[in-house]
């Protein structure tokens, strides 16, 4: 599933089948509307990828003849199990096989999906069996390899070159050349087939006791067994019973082809989550193109009573103002094209984390090896970002402590340099944030400010240099912000920059005031001289929600990426170098 949404500048950010925030428009109400749609099944990034296989320097098993090879595709799970994905056909006597077969993934952003390629040389006597029925064990191996998805898409040309070896030869020091394995990825067209929508409604009914309704559509795909799966959403528009709605775009991917029904509902919104049905349609989008060429509207309907098979036509009725088919670039056109995500990394050492000697503090670093949710959180968000980085040199702070023999700092280099802020990969950051803890004295109190201007200071240097970067600030926190305001105006003023921020609340502090800087709970962001922020750069998420093994926190906090992503790039007209 994906999105689209009704701010133009928010829902063309969201084709390429992004979900999570659907960057609302100021003065709606959209929190519950959310809320709603996510009970509905609704989630995060995903693109359809084709991959395409090929293989060189095969080693050669038979005797009379070269291997006859077949590669087995494998995902790997967070328990280290595999599952089969699927087969190549086999291909008679070659060391350089390409293979015809190609297999399907959905690639989900904000998850490491790791592949597992195993390749067999198939005996002469199976070669007239379906290779679906090939008994693997019986089959001669000659090497395996694996990577994550991510480091095929962010590759150039979307083709990764892996090495073959043998299972036993990874702990060997002397491995075995077993050849090459070329890994190819294509983005399936369908999803960058874009279909703009004007909806608008007349006559809708009262539902409100002592003032107009305030509608909203929902639209959801029908799918096997009659279940609907939301897709789509407008924006809540306040007291209209003829309202028109912003645009909302729609990938072809995500409706699965033009002829497939659509269920488009209106609701009138209720601050509860309980919002109430004011009547409904089923369309395609072929048949909602003929609404808009024909300038009619159609007739909303109610179902009727449980078991009955009639439905009451409404006098509500809707129209399709505009229907425009074009085709956008995704976020993996981007990512193919160049552009790269930075990742940066701010670490609270206020007072209130406890000592961190102690077994109580968040702080604590357990001799057994066990993650405090600190490092939890680093290596969660980082072992998925990461891929996006070319060099792996994350610019990495602390703030709200006291450096040995310095007043207290709000923003201080984590790796102890009073020159550079970088350190090199996940792991250097997990070295530096122990190392720190050994020297500084923790402080307070808690200011967001400093470290957001210096994340920011760093992407407008990028933007003045030409640089095709796009920078992630992850902050880590353990208590309410204290400068509301001046973290406000330093969101505010980085809103036009190419960053995103990801807060993650640890420990058992009430973090009310801190949703407030995540757009989607509310409205956009206000400087203290009134300038609201030109786009949704925050997502919050406290910790304690995330670790009941439900959702990952990495997913919880990386669904809007994407999203904001796109909304910058295109609102600026940046095209990817393809």
């Amino acid at each position: 599933m994906g999105n689209c949404c009704s701010d133009v500048a928010g829902g063309r950010a969201a084709i390429g089948g992004t979900a999570g925030n659907l960057l609302n428009p100021a003065h709606a109400p959209n929190d519950a509307v959310d809320n709603f749609l996510r009970s509905r099944g609704y989630h995060g990034l995903f693109s359809q990828i084709e991959l395409s296989f090929s293989a060189s320097g095969l080693r050669d098993r038979d005797v009379l003849s070269k291997s006859d090879p077949m590669m087995v595709l494998y995902a790997r799970g967070k328990n280290g199990a595999l599952e089969e994905i699927g087969r190549t056909e086999v291909v008679l006597n070659s060391l350089n096989p390409t293979w015809i077969a190609k297999h399907t993934l959905i690639y989900h952003f904000e998850v490491v999906q790791v592949l597992v390629f195993r390749v067999y040389d198939v005996d002469t006597q199976f070669q007239n069996i379906d290779v679906k029925m090939l008994k693997l064990e019986e089959q001669q191996f000659l090497g395996e390899a694996t990577c994550a998805l991510s480091e095929i898409i962010t590759k150039p040309g979307r083709s990764l070159t892996l090495d073959l070896h043998k299972e036993d030869s990874i702990r060997s020091t002397h491995s075995q050349n077993c050849g090459k394995l070329l890994v190819h990825a294509e983005e399936c067209v369908s999803s960058k087939t874009t279909i703009e929508m004007i909806l608008r409604c007349s006559d809708l009914e009262h539902r409100d006791l002592f003032s107009k309704s305030d509608p909203f559509l929902l639209v959801s795909k029908v799918v096997e067994g009659g279940n609907h799966i939301p897709i789509c959403k407008t924006e809540v528009i306040k007291n209209d019973h003829n309202p028109t709605w912003k645009p909302v775009f729609l990938n072809i991917q995500q409706v699965g082809s033009k002829e497939n029904p659509l269920i488009i509902e209106c609701y009138n919104f209720n601050s509860n989550g309980k919002h109430d049905l004011m009547g409904k349609l089923q369309r395609s989008l072929v048949e909602l193109e003929k609404l808009h060429s024909g300038g009619q509207g159609e007739n909303l309907f109610l179902s009727a009573a449980v078991g009955h098979d009639s439905h009451k036509v409404l006098k509500s009725r809707l129209f399709v103002d505009k229907f425009a088919e074009s085709v956008q670039y995704t976020f993996l056109d981007y990512l193919a094209g160049g552009f790269e995500l930075n990742f940066m990394v701010a670490i609270d050492f206020t007072a209130s984390n406890g000592n961190p000697r102690l077994p109580d503090s968040l702080h604590y670093i357990d001799p057994s090896g066990r993650l405090n949710a600190y490092q939890r959180a680093i290596v969660e968000v980082g072992e998925v970002l990461q891929f996006y980085d070319s060099d792996k040199r994350f610019p990495t702070w602390g703030f709200g402590a006291r450096p040995i023999d310095g007043p207290v700092s709000h923003c201080f280099n984590l790796n102890g340099s009073s020159h550079y802020c970088e350190v090199e990969g996940i792991q250097g950051i997990m070295m530096a944030y122990t190392s720190a803890l050994l020297n500084v004295s923790l402080a307070g109190p808690t200011l967001f400010g400093p470290v957001i201007t210096n994340a920011a200071l760093i992407a407008s240097q990028s933007v003045l240099n030409g640089g095709r970067k796009y920078f992630v600030l992850l902050i880590i926190t353990d208590g309410v912000v204290t400068d509301l305001q001046e973290t406000k105006d330093a969101l505010v003023k980085a809103s036009d920059l190419p960053l995103s921020i990801l807060i993650v609340g640890v420990g058992g502090a009430d973090f009310k005031e801190m949703e407030i800087l995540d757009a989607d709970k509310g409205d956009r962001l206000e400087s203290s001289s009134g300038r609201v922020a030109s786009r949704d750069i925050v997502q919050f998420v406290p910790f304690r929600d995330v670790q009941s093994g439900e959702i990952s926190v990495v997913q919880a906090l990386l669904a809007e990426l994407p999203t904001q992503f796109l909304t910058y790039v295109r609102s600026r007209n940046i095209q990817p170098s393809l």
